[in-house]
């Protein structure tokens, strides 16, 4: 039976509590009675796992470029994260001669080491619980405003006070719908540099066929390391800073491993919403979804041709297309997932109790018109929902809108600075901007796809809620509106900027277009501010009523890209008739007989390279081969992780890595909103396949010595 609630919390005991659903906060871990987990598998104690003043398994997971995530894993600042993690920044740094994304790169010591521009890592230092400080200053007789007013003042206070005046980003985060409020202190470090990477025909091996499918063969990690200056405190690049040394890092297993085994994963899972309405899920999967579905569709039919007729417009836009592909097919599956696994009839069930318990006569006035309230925002919104759907991948894939927007700010700042001195710096600033900016940048295809996306703006998006200046824009304008613009490439801007003059980019056709959009997305925002903050209220109660309506039942919380702990077991599937499994017969992993099984010769998703071939024939696994014989490549566990977990390590009961999370499976796409017991699995690659990539297909031993290795 599907589950869409866990029972437990970690203030009860492990005793009565499923191991698979949830993602528990960190500090929660010292509450713990732990001998049904540890009867599981698992060895560490809770101070190990978290500590604020020791040395804990916290202080070896960092959130990665603010996305993903990553582990250390040697005393000299070493991390792996998933390839596709690192795509953007092997894709900045490759070239068509020196192509990494391509043909791999591996730094055979530290001074060949590629510093990764504009990269970081987040360590958390701790966190605490300030719900009852800030909840003693709210009442549910406050509007919305006076609420966010109050809240958001706590925040900064909370953020002065354990910040060490910079030393420490702080941010808090409300949890369970606005009910509960935690803080957490990080450690930002800014000199992260690329150390190897295996070509994409290993870390992409499948691409978007495979993608959120099993049986996976694919190698999808990258290895960079982490730097500090002389004193070990976060720099800036420096050819002087030293590898950091993490207060601890993880000791990578090459033991076997089975179907059954205990497995942890910690990491930071970015959303979800597994307490949203049936009318939410309505809305999301019926309305929001598909105009999400139809215009990333658009957007990488344009990249692609592009891409395809240029190998250095298929570098510098392959991190973009790569991620628009990814949401692109997990949207496309959530909406199948959830009318497959009847998602919103079950919700509707929930809501049902809820219902009968919030007419009660003493819960009637605060929650009996909740569901109902619920139901009118969903139905109030929901052309609202579509265009922000629409306009969320016109914004993300058309830079020339945001280009006009923010760079035409800025040089009406810079014009309107009177101080010689100030002006002077701000352009200088904006010239280092500029080339930034149009460094890998193709005007012919942002010109198609101004086009495409504005267009398909102006046909699917319902005249109420759309743009104004774009549903009256002239269609021919689209055709050239960059081209004789300021901000069409890198000369014009910079010829500008040389130049500036304010009546020239008042008239030019591309900074009104960006600045006529940006205006009437606040008007819209200004339009449905009332009911957006009505249903900010009615989330808040629903979910407070839900606790209060099952009084024995401890909720987990969302996901919010903190750092979660989640635990499992090594799980299989069932065998599909559908899928070739290559001749595996216990369906929790995959092996490199499988991945050669799959080659196909020149083929963008299935070619490789001819030493993975040749390694393979001659058995050279070396002492990564599993006792059976064979070299493991990717596993299933049935963790409960969403987007932001990539990268994440795979854990068994000492805390030893024995994999990285990438992906998870078709059959529950829809698990952002509901955990579905049966079906949801966490895909990741075999930290033996790792190994045995860096040591005998690159040839990068001196890696593995750096690394505490279990046998």
């Amino acid at each position: 039976m599907k589950k869409i609630f866990l029972l437990l919390t970690f203030m009860l005991s492990f005793v009565q509590m499923r191991a698979d659903e949830g993602m528990w906060l960190m500090m929660l871990v010292n509450r713990l009675k732990g001998q049904d987990l540890q009867k599981k598998g698992l060895k560490l104690t809770a101070e190990e796992i978290y500590s604020v003043n020791g040395s804990s398994l916290k202080d070896a997971i960092v959130q990665f470029g603010g996305g993903c995530t990553a582990e250390m894993v040697s005393k000299e600042g070493l991390l792996f994260t998933n390839h596709h993690c690192g795509y953007g920044q092997i894709a900045a740094l490759s070239t068509p001669e020196k192509d990494h994304l391509t043909n791999g790169f591996w730094a055979m010591n530290k001074s060949q080491e590629l510093p990764a521009k504009g990269l970081s890592v987040r360590f958390l230092v701790r966190m605490d619980d300030v719900s009852n400080r800030i909840n003693a200053l709210l009442n549910n007789q406050m509007s919305t405003k006076e609420r966010r007013d109050i809240i958001d003042a706590e925040y900064k206070k909370i953020q002065n006070e354990n910040s060490e005046n910079g030393k420490y980003t702080v941010v808090v985060r409300d949890f369970y719908n606005g009910n509960e409020f935690y803080y957490f202190v990080y450690q930002d470090f800014k000199d992260v540099r690329l150390v190897g990477t295996p070509p994409n025909s290993i870390g992409k091996f499948g691409g978007d066929t495979d993608n959120w499918e099993w049986p996976r063969h694919t190698g999808d990690f990258a290895v960079f390391r982490v730097y500090s200056d002389v004193n070990g405190n976060p720099a800036e690049y420096s050819p002087n800073n030293v590898p950091m040394k993490p207060k601890h890092h993880l000791p990578v297993s090459i033991k076997p491993f089975t179907a059954g085994d205990f497995a942890m994963i910690v990491g930071y899972p970015g959303r979800t919403n597994r307490y949203m309405t049936s009318y939410g899920i309505d809305q999301l999967v019926n309305k929001d979804y598909p105009g999400w579905v139809d215009a990333s569709r658009n957007a990488m039919d344009v990249m692609k041709k592009y891409m395809d007729r240029d190998q250095a417009t298929k570098l510098n836009y392959a991190s973009q297309y790569a991620s628009v592909a990814n949401y692109w097919k997990n949207r496309q599956g959530t909406i199948e997932s959830v009318n497959k696994n009847g998602t919103i009839q079950d919700k509707q069930k929930v809501e049902e109790v809820f219902q009968k318990w919030a007419q009660k006569p003493e819960n009637k006035d605060l929650y009996g018109n909740v569901l109902a309230d619920m139901e009118s925002y969903y139905k109030t919104t929901s052309a609202r929902g579509v265009e922000r759907n629409y306009a969320s991948q016109m914004t993300r894939n058309a830079k020339y809108i945001s280009y006009a927007v923010s760079l035409g700010s800025a040089f009406k700042t810079m014009m309107n600075e009177t101080d010689a001195a100030k002006k002077a710096e701000l352009k200088k600033t904006l010239s280092e901007r500029i080339n930034t900016m149009y460094e890998k940048f193709n005007p012919a295809m942002e010109q198609e796809m101004l086009k495409t996306m504005v267009g398909l703006y102006k046909s699917k998006v319902d005249g109420f809620v759309a743009s104004p200046y774009f549903q009256h824009i002239n269609a021919d304008l689209l055709d050239d509106v960059a081209k004789h613009s300021i901000f069409a490439n890198r000369n014009s801007a910079m010829n500008f900027l040389n130049n500036p003059d304010m009546q020239t980019l008042e008239r030019d056709a591309l900074y009104k277009l960006g600045t006529g959009y940006v205006e009437d997305q606040r008007k819209l925002n200004d339009k449905f501010s009332a009911e957006d903050d009505k249903f900010s209220n009615i989330n808040r109660l629903y979910f407070d009523g839900l606790r209060k309506s099952h009084p024995k039942v401890e909720f987990y919380p969302d996901a919010n890209s903190t750092m979660r702990i989640t635990f499992g077991k090594i799980s299989t599937l069932p065998f599909r008739d559908d899928r070739n499994y290559h001749g595996v017969t216990n369906n929790f992993y995959t092996d490199l007989d499988g991945t050669v099984a799959k080659y196909k010769k020149g083929d963008e998703e299935f070619d490789m390279p001819q030493k993975l071939i040749d390694l393979n024939a001659k058995r050279d696994y070396g002492q990564y081969a599993d006792p059976a014989g064979y070299l493991p490549v990717n596993f299933l566990t049935d963790n409960d992780i969403t987007g932001g977990n990539s990268g994440s390590p795979v854990l068994n009961g000492n805390g030893e890595l024995i994999g990285l999370a990438f992906d998870g499976n078709s059959e529950a796409l829809s698990g952002d909103i509901v955990f579905e017991e049966e079906w949801q699995k966490t895909i990741a690659v075999d930290s033996r396949y790792v190994l045995w990539v860096i040591d005998k297909f690159a040839g990068a031993g001196h890696l593995i010595n750096e690394m505490t290795i279990v046998k």
